[in-house]
This record gives structure tokens, sequence and C-alpha cells, in this order.
């Protein structure tokens, strides 16, 4: 199941939307280039139990 979610590029600094594979675990890490300036950014997926959603830490690959 796919979730939506979204994550600040590392280089631009600009707002990008993303889907969450929920079936691949609470905790992934895999580079998404930005929508804006093309840039990869390696995003740290992890889900929080207290907020019940995927927070997503995002640093240039």
């Amino acid at each position: 199941m796919l979730m939506e979610g979204g994550f600040q590029c590392a280089g631009c600094g600009e707002w990008n939307e993303t889907a969450i594979d929920e079936s691949a675990g609470r905790t992934q890490v895999y580079v998404e280039d930005c929508q804006i300036c093309c840039r990869p950014n390696r995003l740290h997926v992890h889900y929080d139990a207290d907020s019940q959603e995927y927070l997503i830490d995002a640093e240039l690959e």
C-alpha cells in the first residue's frame, strides 16, 4: 500500500511530494531526485508510532 508523503530537498530547499511504500517496512532508505533541481536526495524514512505517520529526513546523495 502506498502512502503520500513529502520531503524538503537538501539541495535547493523546495518541497517534494513522494509516495511511501508501507510494505517495504517501517524503516527505509532510498534515493529520489528532487522534482525541481533534479539533485539526488537520500531519504531516511521511519515510522513514528506516537504520531502514527512516516517521517522523512533528506540529505544529498
